[in-house]
């Protein structure tokens, strides 16, 4: 038990510090299902937690204007397929990047992809 939760807190913090974002499924390029390139893959984002702070951290980290940030969930702009990479994403609103805010591990979730986590961020 206490290894695992040594390992999890080690990648969690020490994890690659420029994770990859892309925003699919919407009609403009800054609303989407939040996707996250890991292990040499492309997977969703669960929304359990999901919230507008969670959401500010991805529209920031893509260049968008975080003040009307907005975090859906329940797979609003379709459900993706793929790994699941994070799950209980809680963030505080002032990461640079959405590895650093508290998360299950990745690959660790309870999720299905219809709980994949979207974004609505404002324009550039």
């Amino acid at each position: 038990m206490i290894w695992t939760l040594v390992l999890k807190y080690y990648f969690q913090y020490f994890s690659d510090p420029y994770t990859s974002l892309r925003l699919v499924g919407g009609s403009q390029t800054w609303k989407g299902r939040v996707e996250v390139y890991y292990n040499s893959q492309w997977g969703t984002v669960c929304d359990d937690g999901w919230d507008v702070d969670d959401a500010a951290v991805v529209c920031r980290q893509m260049g968008y204007i975080t003040v009307a940030a907005e975090g859906l969930t329940s797979a609003h702009f379709g459900e993706g397929s793929g790994p699941i990479w994070l799950d209980n994403v809680e963030c505080n609103g002032s990461e640079s990047d959405l590895a650093e805010c508290d998360h299950y591990g990745w690959g660790d979730h309870n999720c299905d992809h219809e709980e994949d986590a979207s974004v609505v961020c404002n324009g550039k």
